[in-house]
């Protein structure tokens, strides 16, 4: 009887690196809800980075990469298996309501979406255990509930990854935790340093094998929460620098135009210690230099609800949204064996370039191309291009808690096109010149509208991506259910964020 390819994919895999010190140790950090611009590196003046300037002075900073989808699930999704997140159906994040019990008053109803990550999903984790790497899982998993969870998907340890989206047990942030895969440090004990001690000390413990630190950070999704020497330190930070909260509009929602909130950066500061916690575990156990360090974000920065805790500017909206405040986000690499350091990388790149990038560092083979999505990156980080040029793709067919709107893009070069699939309008923007995305060149170019909505059409049917369908319930003379519940136009200031 003829195997099926994914048996003889993984039972080549396991022969594999009987020489440990040879292989690449890998470290991949994800931030949840971290903006493109939240980084020091990035231009930010109020958020304080030092061990992710770091990295990037060491490594080298992708300026155009992306995440797979505006919201968290279908990101992770796409991180862990090489994938457009429609292939695994996972498009929304895991909890939003599906189209049989939507209630909003919308146009539209959102289309169906997967809740867990199927067990036939081939992930990074099991790749490389199936290699000989041991695995290490700490932080948001949110992907599926108890049977999918990390520990299901090839991860030898997990802490911290269950079916929830934030950190909403017991004192959240701070221990106790209440979560059913992390045992509660002393009280006060913050998440993300507990992660990263649990991650060095994995790291101590495999440093003479391969080993694979997978370590998605809750932080800096909601709720907002620091220590209150943080929150004192920001706050006469923003005194020091005279700061005052700017706003926009973005369609019928408010939007924050400068990085003022002194809880949030408390939270990106506290993120950024842990990342120099897990990098100084690297130093200490002597793999500085063969360890391939990947960090990113799962999408674009909170700046049109929940707290409106920061802003994308340069770019424009961002979490929820299909312009590049919602989809462009940090990409770091460092790999000293291999990468230059201090280099800069314009070629745009993707979740879904994750896992084929790791394989190649690793040294494993795949006998399934044809099955990622994604482009092996390592050329770049020799300072080299990719074999072939590509676009990039994404498909949302949901309203975000944010206000953004179903709909579907594809970058190809400088050229961004947007179609929102309300009314069928088209966008145009040419992001080379415009990386705020404030001239739609749509009626200036008609045959390149044309020619990327027939290729963005052609990746959908590929991918078999579900468009919304209308809502038999929609009532225009209602108001609509995009609509920021506190307008700051009507309410006279946007509402404060949640704070312990």
């Amino acid at each position: 009887m003829k195997l099926p390819t994914w048996l003889l994919f993984f039972a080549t895999l396991s022969g594999l690196h009987a020489a440990a010190s040879r292989a690449t140790p890998i470290v991949v950090f994800v931030a949840d809800d971290l903006g493109w611009a939240d980084l020091a590196v990035h231009g930010s003046a109020f958020h304080e980075t030092p061990h992710l300037d770091r990295l990037a002075a060491e490594g080298r900073r992708f300026t155009a990469a992306y995440a797979a989808s505006p919201v968290c699930s279908p990101t992770r999704a796409s991180l862990l298996t090489g994938r457009w997140p429609q292939r695994s159906g996972i498009t929304d994040y895991i909890g939003a309501p599906q189209p049989d019990a939507w209630t909003r008053n919308t146009v539209l109803q959102p289309a169906p979406y997967a809740a867990r990550l199927e067990q036939r999903e081939r992930t990074l984790a099991e790749a490389l255990k199936a290699a000989g790497y041991a695995t290490f899982f700490g932080g948001k998993w949110h992907l599926g509930p108890e049977g999918s969870w990390p520990e299901d998907h090839g991860f030898d340890v997990n802490l911290g990854g269950i079916d929830r989206g934030g950190p909403y047990g017991g004192k959240k942030y701070f221990s106790p935790y209440g979560n059913p895969r992390l045992p509660d440090g002393p009280p006060g004990e913050h998440l993300a340093d507990r992660l990263a001690r649990e991650a060095a000390r994995f790291i101590a413990e495999n440093r003479t094998r391969p080993f694979l630190v997978f370590l998605p950070f809750y932080d800096v999704h909601t709720p907002l929460m620091t220590t209150d020497a943080l929150k004192a330190e920001y706050e006469e930070n923003s005194r020091r620098l005279q700061l005052e909260e700017r706003w926009g509009n973005e369609g019928t929602r408010d939007v924050r135009l400068n990085q003022t909130d002194a809880v949030y950066a408390g939270m990106v500061e506290t993120m950024d210690n842990a990342v120099g916690t897990v990098l100084d575990a690297l130093d200490a156990n002597g793999l500085r230099e063969s360890t391939l360090v990947i960090f990113t974000s799962d999408n674009g920065g909170l700046s049109t609800s929940e707290g409106w805790p920061t802003s994308n500017v340069p770019l424009r909206a961002g979490k929820g949204w299909l312009y590049e405040g919602g989809l462009r986000v940090p990409f770091i690499v460092r790999w000293p064996a291999v990468a230059t350091a201090g280099g800069i990388v314009d070629t745009p790149v993707s979740s879904v370039d994750l896992m084929p990038t790791v394989l190649s560092a690793a040294g494993v083979p795949s006998h399934l191309d044809a099955d990622f999505d994604g482009a092996d990156l390592t050329p770049l980080l020799a300072g080299r291009n990719l074999p072939v040029e590509r676009s990039l793709f994404w498909h949302y067919p949901h309203y975000g808690n944010q206000g953004g709107a179903p709909g579907a893009a594809i970058r190809r070069g400088d050229w961004k096109l947007v179609e929102w699939f309300e009314d069928g309008t088209l966008e145009l923007f040419d992001l080379g010149q415009d990386a705020g995305e404030s001239r739609d060149l749509a009626s200036d170019r008609p045959d390149l509208v044309a020619s990327l909505q027939q290729e963005l059409h052609a990746w959908e049917r590929s991918v078999g991506a579900i468009r919304p369908a209308r809502n038999p319930a929609y009532d225009p003379a209602k108001p609509n259910g995009r609509q920021s519940p506190h307008p700051r136009a009507s309410q006279g200031a946007v509402p404060p964020p949640v704070r312990p």
